[in-house]
């Protein structure tokens, strides 16, 4: 990358979900296209003033800023850190610092698009630009599209229209550290503040995950060495078989780039976990592009005729959903995996979908409700994944199960958490039960749960799944031509 013959004197970039030096689109640019370069992040208040006071989110956060401002220090920058509205700390710093533009990634989240708009408009009075980049997926926006030039409902063609488009310049990383010499230090950088500076607590982050960008290089040598086998037992939750990286993932803490080229080096090496790994990517760069070309599935069902549904409400529905949220459904593994978010921020990806089944499919409850409740607690939290997820699971997005594809928990519970480990774990109480009694309790231990602190299950899964079927068959009604 050659820098560009007119440069810019002073240029900003402003970091948002992309916390890391390497391979870092907008920086790398910046740093080519400017003989100055500042640094930037702002705890927006437009997203953090509704958090609870100790979410764990904010705490990571903050751990990837400081590891971020010692790199770019070595380098010769400094991270400038602001608490306040996005828009105006940015506007404000543009003019603080005499920039002529203000570099960033993109982010195509709608509340995300409306606030960049309103960015450029502010730095357009001041006669700067905002100039943003494709950071966060390996393929974005229209980069993928049918024969017919339309987007793809549907993975796997979609995945086989990524494979084939894939070369190495998409898998490239950016040379941010060759033009390091452009970083510059600025007496606004004064370190990045504490929980308690911005009015937060300690929410109890994951030690595991370390902290930023060096948290994520522990995790991923660490899943080099066992990615062979991650088809095998990702599916497992008292296994260790996912990557663990899905945090920084979101946070940017490492590059998408770089772990789609090691996945796919490996893939093309005829590795079959590596190649199971990269489709979760895929998976990820899908429900991006789905985001961007139907926003109207953020707040909504994909398939308009699945908002015709009628969920349950009232009291009792409100109970059997806080029985939920708390793990208190008297069905192990939804418990177990309802607790492990609840205590970690985290969940086993096979469990968001018994999880989110359970809501919809034997609880009756809108698919949203659940949906906010894991967009409060997930450190992983993704606007695009987790809407993809649980439509995936209600059956109201594209290319999603059946809805006649009910998920028993009990069975669930027996072929992916056969001994009870991960049930023993999360719900104590049950510890004491042998692994054929532990998966339905009240039903097969009746004697051993005298005394126990454990409750029966809210529903009956069978009654539930026929409900389920009449429930949705309003969906087929509309589907009729």
């Amino acid at each position: 990358m050659q820098a560009p013959a007119n440069r810019l004197e002073r240029a900003l970039v402003w970091f948002r979900r992309d916390l890391r030096i390497d391979d870092q689109a907008a920086l790398c640019r910046a740093l080519t296209d400017a003989h100055q370069v500042f640094c930037a992040f702002v705890l927006d208040r437009d997203i953090l003033d509704p958090l609870p006071r100790a979410d764990r989110r904010v705490e990571f956060i903050l751990g990837a800023l400081q590891v971020l401002d010692e790199d770019l220090r070595r380098h010769g920058g400094a991270l400038i850190v602001r608490h306040g509205r996005a828009v105006d700390e940015i506007l404000r710093l543009a003019a603080e610092l005499g920039v002529q533009a203000v570099f960033c990634n993109h982010d195509d989240e709608p509340q995300a698009l409306a606030r960049d708009a309103q960015v450029a408009g502010g730095l357009a009075r001041l006669g700067a630009r905002l100039l943003t980049f494709k950071d966060h997926v390996v393929f974005e926006r229209r980069e993928v599209m049918t024969a017919a030039g339309g987007p793809y409902g549907v993975f796997t063609p979609y995945k086989n229209a990524w494979l084939r488009r894939l070369d190495a310049c998409h898998l490239a990383s950016h040379p941010v550290e060759q033009h390091v010499s452009a970083l510059a230090a600025s007496p606004l950088a004064r370190g990045v503040p504490g929980l308690q500076d911005i009015g937060f607590a300690p929410g109890g982050l994951p030690a595991h995950l370390g902290q930023g960008s060096r948290g994520a290089e522990t995790l991923l040598a660490d899943f080099l060495e066992r990615i062979a086998d991650y088809a095998d037992k990702r599916d497992f939750p008292a296994v260790k078989g996912p990557s663990y990286l899905s945090a920084h993932l979101r946070f940017g803490t490492v590059s998408i780039r770089r772990l789609a080229r090691l996945a796919h080096e490996r893939m093309q090496a005829g590795q079959r976990g590596a190649e199971v790994w990269l489709s979760e990517l895929i998976w990820r760069d899908f429900y991006h592009q789905v985001m961007h070309h139907h926003p109207h599935a953020m707040t909504g069902a994909f398939r308009p005729e699945y908002d015709a549904i009628a969920w349950e409400q009232g009291p009792a529905a409100d109970a059997l959903f806080a029985a939920w949220c708390e793990g208190r459904t008297g069905f192990p593994l939804v418990d177990a995996a309802m607790r492990q978010l609840n205590q970690t921020g985290y969940m086993h990806n096979r469990l968001r979908m018994v999880a989110a089944s359970f809501l919809s499919k034997d609880l009756g409850l809108d698919w949203r409700r659940g949906e906010a409740y894991f967009a409060q607690q997930l450190l992983d939290f993704d606007l695009a994944a987790n809407n993809g997820g649980w439509q995936w699971a209600s059956s109201s997005g594209c290319d999603a199960q059946p809805y006649f594809r009910i998920f028993n928990p009990t069975s669930q519970s027996e072929k992916f958490d056969a001994e009870g480990r991960f049930i023993r774990r999360y719900c104590p109480e049950l510890a004491g039960l042998d692994a054929k009694a532990i998966h339905a309790p009240w039903e097969r231990a009746p004697l051993a749960m005298q005394g126990v602190d454990y409750p029966r299950p809210v529903v009956d899964h069978a009654v539930a799944r026929e409900r389920t079927l009449a429930r949705y068959a309003v969906v087929k009604t509309r589907a009729l031509p």
